[in-house]
């Protein structure tokens, strides 16, 4: 009997040494010091690979040659917009629990415009506020990887910046710092929620008025004419009027830097290049990542997403300004490693959303494409509605990835809300370029479970900001008033494949990986990493990363 017991308490003891080696093998050896996570808005895995023979060595390359890379990498909700999709990176929640289900929408009581970052108890620091600007994190429902970090170690800094708001508050989540590009002067600033002043090192990099050295400065191309064959030429009818050739100039039409001047930045590699010199600003100024607890800097760069609705993701001047923008990120993590050190650091790079390609040269390929104007969609519902109960505006105003209804005007008649929801539905797929709609009490109940994109579109639902109709258009077909531009928005892979990309010698496996993965994956993942529980709305799962 002792025998016995002697030999099960052994085989216990090789068990759990064994279990330990092998724990061994897959936990990282320490946390990093520093996670920096990279957003480019707007940019659709395709794009990284079709010029991958154009990019530099250390750039975007860095991820491929020597990182990881996932090449199917999803968002899971429906409504893809910039917003919903920076929510999610470092939540790891879907807007349905995150309560950003677009980049705004009307309050379903008053049917007043909601811009999803705005809060009039903040202000920006040192710059006028307007109503629906965006300064807080108010309408963030859930806590990110940085919130979790930093409640486990007090010490640690959060940082982000964006030429976008929207996109740097939703970085820095609840208990971080986001900084944003200011197109009336070309600061950065951030509001009154995070601080009452900024730090010293904010000050000094605002007076030495970076954008100004751009002023009457060209874009140009950075490779010759015959390397641009994969792209479509410059002048593209879809192009909007008088622009859409490169070489650009900026400040052409301004005797000085002003709003003009610094707003056109932004759709430019120019104002890509400002955000990644504040961010090294940002490493310098609060030595992210060369202090004994991690650290966690989010830059998100906003001018791939301007460039690509101007002109789209197939033109040659977003395929050139995807270029400029790799050899930025070169330069970035050449002083990246000189700061922090190369093995001090995981950088991730991803997207908030892809893009489709725009309706015309869609249209030239064959598909069935085309551009449907939200006012005349708007028009067709009511006018269906009238028909069958008589006189009056049944159908409102799109908001977030639906649209909504007169229900004080339903309530006036005696009409059943449902009775009326399922009339707008069937006007709704009779409508050209549309795919399927959903009402509203679908949508909760979830009773067209396993129909069409229906589970896409509840991740885009929330219950405290509804909407009674919710609908995808058909592939290749664009919901907008204008002739011009594409966009985003669909649960179609054109917008939903994003790149996600990692790098980080110490910890990360490098190689191509084909397995269909969810962007919710990301933040459970970093905080994984971090030695830190996933943010406690987080759906998805650590990915299979840790070096050997």
């Amino acid at each position: 009997m002792n025998f016995l017991l002697t030999r099960h308490l052994a085989l216990a003891l090789l068990l759990t040494l064994c279990n330990a080696a092998m724990a061994a093998d897959f936990a990282p050896i320490s946390k990093p010091k520093l996670i920096v996570l990279l957003v480019v808005d707007g940019l659709p895995q395709r794009q990284v690979l079709a010029y991958r023979d154009q990019l530099s060595n250390d750039g975007l390359a860095r991820f491929l040659d020597r990182g990881a890379w996932f090449s199917q990498a999803h968002y899971g909700h429906a409504y893809t917009v910039t917003a919903p999709g920076h929510a999610t990176l470092l939540t790891g929640a879907t807007p349905s629990s995150t309560g950003i289900i677009g980049n705004e929408w009307r309050d379903p009581n008053i049917g007043e415009a909601q811009y999803c970052m705005a809060d009039v108890s903040a202000t920006y620091i040192g710059h006028k506020t307007y109503a629906l600007d965006g300064t807080s994190p108010k309408n963030l429902r859930v806590q990110t990887v940085g919130d979790v970090l930093r409640r486990a170690y007090p010490g640690a800094k959060v940082i982000s910046v964006s030429g976008k708001d929207r996109a740097a508050i939703l970085l820095a989540g609840k208990t971080g710092t986001a900084y944003i590009y200011m197109a009336s002067d070309g600061a950065f600033a951030s509001s009154t929620y995070y601080m009452a002043q900024h730090p010293r090192w904010v000050t000094e990099f605002n007076a030495r008025r970076e954008a100004n050295r751009y002023f009457n400065s060209e874009w140009k191309p950075l490779l010759p004419e015959s390397a641009y064959g994969r792209s479509l030429p410059d002048g593209q009818k879809w192009f909007p009027l008088g622009g859409g050739k490169l070489p650009m100039l900026f400040g052409a039409h301004d005797d000085a830097p002003g709003p003009r001047f610094y707003s056109d930045l932004l759709r430019s590699p120019f104002g890509d290049a400002m955000t990644l010199d504040f961010a090294r600003a940002a490493i310098a100024g609060e030595a992210l990542g060369q202090r004994d607890v991690p650290d966690i800097l989010a830059i998100s760069l906003s001018g791939h997403d301007y460039v690509n609705h101007a002109f789209s993701a197939e033109s040659r001047i977003s395929h050139d300004h995807l270029l400029q923008l790799d050899r930025l990120l070169q330069g970035f993590f050449r002083d990246l490693d000189a700061a922090v050190g190369q093995e001090n650091y995981i950088a991730v790079l991803s997207a908030d959303h892809g893009f489709m390609p725009a309706p015309e040269y869609s249209a030239t390929l064959g598909r069935d494409a085309g551009r449907l104007n939200p006012a005349l969609l708007l028009g067709l519902l009511n006018q269906g509605l009238e028909k069958r109960f008589g006189v009056g505006q049944w159908a409102l105003h799109f908001s977030g990835p639906g649209m909504q209804l007169n229900k004080r005007l339903i309530a006036q008649k005696g009409l059943d809300l449902d009775l009326v929801s399922d009339a707008a539905r069937s006007l709704m797929l009779a409508a050209p370029g549309v795919a399927v709609a959903y009402t509203r009490r679908e949508l909760e109940d979830g009773s067209r479970a396993g129909a069409p994109f229906f589970e896409a579109m509840q991740k885009s639902f929330s219950r405290d900001v509804p909407v009674d109709l919710a609908f995808v258009l058909k592939p290749w077909w664009m919901l907008g008033s204008g002739a011009s531009g594409s966009t985003h928005g669909s649960p179609y892979p054109t917008d939903t494949q994003v790149p996600l990309l990692f790098y980080g010698p110490r910890w990360i496996r490098p190689g191509r990986i084909d397995t269909r993965v969810d962007m919710i994956d990301l933040a459970p993942t970093l905080a994984q990493h971090l030695g830190v529980s996933a943010p406690p709305a987080a759906h998805g799962q650590p990915l299979p990363l840790l070096a050997p």
